[in-house]
């Protein structure tokens, strides 16, 4: 049985990819990394920048300030995708503060000889509203995508997608600055999606890192289907899975409405696969006001943790190893979860969690056990769940005893 792996998906969304532009949309060729920054600096509503197979070499920001429309994005492509592959020296790679900007396709690495001048290859900020990053690679920043509040008055980016990216470092950052892959602080109906993160390990300062968090006051946030593994190539250090909250937010200023009390409301998690991240919890709320937590499988990790007062959560149909905890006054409503899941029960279940393979092997503690939840329609491959009883977990066999 092929493991579950989020890359296969990035692999398969490649592969369909046909590197054109959409009927009433301006082709923008570019060959070069002098192409590419006047093609950006000089980009209109419509303009399918696509970058033809080659390395680009980058020591500057690319500044997306041009606002683009819904009818006319801009999009910034590779003709044959993974074989653009940009490479920066800056601190950030894309700076976008304007609507209706895609990004597709694309290898993204930062190759600062000191890892703390490499933090972002996407910052999204401001009025950035609409933002897409699909189907790429980006590797090699301490956080490769950075939302946040920017502007006079101050606003901050809603609506950005973050779909079927692969986000890893190959080392540990030596670096005492922030280490998270999508570090967002406010912004209103992000959806990261599908995307498979590993190895983000921080070396440095507190040796604290997370796959992902959104935090800030922001609101109504969505993680779905996403693949975790916290150590898969190097290990060490204390590495979270996904959050609403993250190590919290200051100064209040920062955050939306000028308050980090919630630090999110809203938010949903639901089929992601979360692995090995073994000192800390696989998903973790911090002053998270109304989140639900469903159908998610974390194997090797602490568990959920649910902490401070202004933290509520509902949590259902859950696999982990570890518990669910409330913390800190957090509390939690909670039904059909299965928690404290030993070692020994993984590897007569499954073929191989630590792997991300997640084909059944015995379904009698998983299969038809969940409960029927409005907001859980399919599961971590897409697949329709059960109207009846669901599984428990991320994926739904469907009583099949096999991995669809």
């Amino acid at each position: 049985m092929p493991s579950l792996h989020r890359i296969g998906v990035f692999v398969l969304g490649w592969a369909g990819f046909l590197g054109t532009a959409p009927a009433g949309a301006a082709l923008v060729p570019v060959a070069t990394a002098a192409q590419l920054l006047t093609a950006v600096n000089s980009a209109q509503p419509g303009d399918v920048i696509t970058l033809a197979p080659g390395v680009y070499d980058l020591s500057q920001t690319l500044y997306c300030d041009t606002p683009g429309t819904a009818a006319q994005p801009i999009t910034v492509q590779a003709l044959v995708p993974g074989t653009a592959k940009i490479r920066f020296n800056t601190v950030e790679g894309f700076r976008i503060s304007a609507p209706y900007w895609d990004f597709e396709n694309l290898d993204i690495q930062g190759v600062c000889p000191l890892h703390s001048d490499c933090e972002h290859a996407f910052h999204v900020g401001g009025g950035a509203d609409f933002t897409r990053i699909r189907n790429s690679r980006l590797h090699d920043f301490n956080a490769q995508i950075k939302g946040n509040g920017d502007g006079s008055p101050f606003v901050f980016p809603n609506d950005v997608l973050i779909e079927g990216n692969e986000l890893f470092n190959a080392t540990p950052r030596q670096t005492a600055n922030p280490v998270t892959p999508i570090d967002v602080v406010g912004g209103r109906r992000w959806v990261v999606r599908g995307n498979f993160i590993h190895d983000h390990a921080k070396a440095q300062g507190d040796q604290i890192s997370y796959a992902a968090f959104l935090k800030g006051n922001s609101r109504n946030g969505t993680f779905e289907r996403n693949l975790v593994i916290c150590e898969r190539d190097t290990t060490g250090y204390v590495r979270l899975g996904l959050s609403f909250g993250g190590g919290g937010t200051s100064p209040e200023s920062i955050c939306e409405d000028g308050t980090c009390t919630p630090e999110h409301q809203n938010g949903v998690l639901r089929n992601n696969v979360i692995v090995n991240c073994p000192a800390d919890v696989g998903i973790y709320l911090n002053k998270a006001q109304n989140t639900s937590v469903y159908n998610n499988t974390l194997y090797n990790t602490t568990g959920i943790d649910v902490r401070f007062p202004a933290s509520t959560a509902d949590l259902r149909d859950n696999l982990l190893s570890g518990a669910i905890r409330n913390r800190d006054g957090g509390t939690s409503t909670q039904g059909s979860n299965r928690t404290g899941i030993t070692p020994a029960q993984w590897a007569t279940w499954f073929v191989n969690p630590a792997t991300a393979n997640f084909a059944l092997l015995n379904g009698a503690q998983i299969v038809n056990l969940g409960q029927p939840l409005a907001q859980v329609t399919d599961d971590y491959c897409g697949k329709l769940r059960s109207d009846g009883a669901p599984d428990l977990g991320a994926v739904e066999y469907g009583g099949i005893g096999i991995l669809h």
